[in-house]
């Protein structure tokens, strides 16, 4: 019986109440340690800790004002630090305990900062690793309600309404998309030619499914403006590639035509011709298209 004892004393999780300074001293410990068991229960403890010290009322009396003061902004720090101590401990760990501790942080704060990196760099590629990423569209949805500029989220209810043909969602998440890749900085510790990679391709996605849907709506310069802004970035995409090319024959034909253009006109053949070197359901109207053009711009002055 006393084995028993002292092996359940040994795994016990570390239980501290009452002392601001001891719960966060703690978490610190474990978080260095990347004790994930450990971090996962003093977050929480001292989350709690904190917020109780930050509610304390005021006191009356001017001489303690001060001191009070100082310790609400303290605790507020220690607070925020329970939320990095989740994240911190999420970042290489298996995808299984990375999804744990991040929800776990999204439960304590849904607008915690280390939240808006974390979505696209661990969150989602966690649920895809765990065999969980039917659950991304909606994980990306309540990230974007707190985080209304995040790419990762844009990008993913992007894809997921453009593949559902939700035609109008899909067009007004990949409008926000690439000015929110712009204003988003690269991470800390995330290597400049990988962020660039990530960078080309939520843009990417955003410039092609903004033109295609504009395509075809018959918003012909919108979608000029966005597939010529796609189209360099669509290396090792055939299909897309095709489509953009197919769609930027349509739109400069349609616009050339409405300016008496020729020029334009010859563009839109040459990108149809371009596109029909695609294999592609595009393919044989993609090279009629190029004929069509073609004539049509010899009969122009």
């Amino acid at each position: 019986m006393l084995a028993i004892l002292s092996f359940a004393v040994l795994f016990a999780p570390v239980v501290v109440t009452g002392d601001l300074d001891t719960a966060y001293q703690k978490l610190k410990d474990a978080t260095a340690a990347k004790d994930v068991v450990q971090v996962k229960i003093l977050a929480a403890q001292t989350c709690a800790l904190a917020r109780e010290a930050i509610s304390a009322p005021a006191p009356a009396d001017d001489d303690e004002k001060q001191q009070w003061k100082n310790h609400v902004a303290y605790a507020h720090d220690v607070e925020v630090y329970t939320e990095y101590a989740l994240f911190a401990t999420s970042v290489g760990a298996e995808p299984a305990t990375t999804l744990d501790l991040l929800a776990t942080l999204e439960q304590q704060n849904p607008k915690s900062k280390y939240l808006f990196d974390a979505y696209g760099l661990y969150y989602f590629p966690a649920l895809q690793q765990t065999g969980a990423a039917a659950k991304i569209p909606a994980v990306a949805e309540k990230a974007l309600a707190n985080f209304p500029e995040n790419d990762d989220a844009l990008a993913v209810l992007a894809e997921a309404a453009y593949a559902k043909k939700q035609t109008d969602r899909a067009l007004g998440y990949a409008k926000r998309l690439p000015a929110a890749v712009n204003r988003h900085a690269r991470p800390e510790g995330i290597p400049a030619a990988d962020w660039e990679r990530k960078r080309s391709v939520k843009l990417a996605s955003g410039y092609w499914i903004a033109g295609v849907v504009e395509a075809e709506k018959q918003a012909y310069y919108d979608a000029d403006k966005n597939l010529r802004a796609a189209l360099p970035l669509l290396a090792g995409s055939d299909a897309r590639k095709g489509y953009a090319l197919f769609y930027l024959g349509l739109a400069n034909y349609q616009l050339g035509k409405m300016t008496l253009k020729k020029s334009q006109v010859l563009e839109a053949a040459q990108f149809s011709k371009d596109a029909a070197a695609f294999q592609g359901s595009w393919t044989h109207q993609a090279w009629v298209n190029a004929q069509v053009m073609k004539d049509e711009a010899a009969r122009m002055r």
